[in-house]
């Protein structure tokens, strides 16, 4: 296997969950990715992606957890705390 040049071109990539990913900038992002504006080496394509993506859970999931943890009201209309 032949390694990539470290003077290949890497756009910053992401998906509809927010995980990030890098891709050729020669080639076409794949369906369900968008370029988020950063491009440049490898390293700093990872070292961005390493800076801003703090949270590795997908959105579904971080949405659902932050959703579990919302007051929700009782049928004795006093307000409860769902501990699940």
């Amino acid at each position: 296997m032949i390694e990539p040049s470290d003077s290949e071109i890497y756009e910053v990539v992401i998906n509809h969950e927010e995980q990030y990913s890098i891709w050729h900038a020669a080639q076409e992002v794949p369906l369900g990715w968008k370029k988020v504006g950063v491009r440049g080496t490898k390293d700093e394509c990872l070292d961005h992606i390493e800076r801003v993506w703090v949270d590795m859970r997908p959105l579904s999931v971080r949405k659902w957890l932050s959703q579990e943890q919302q007051p929700t009201v009782g049928n004795n209309s006093q307000m409860q705390i769902d501990s699940r």
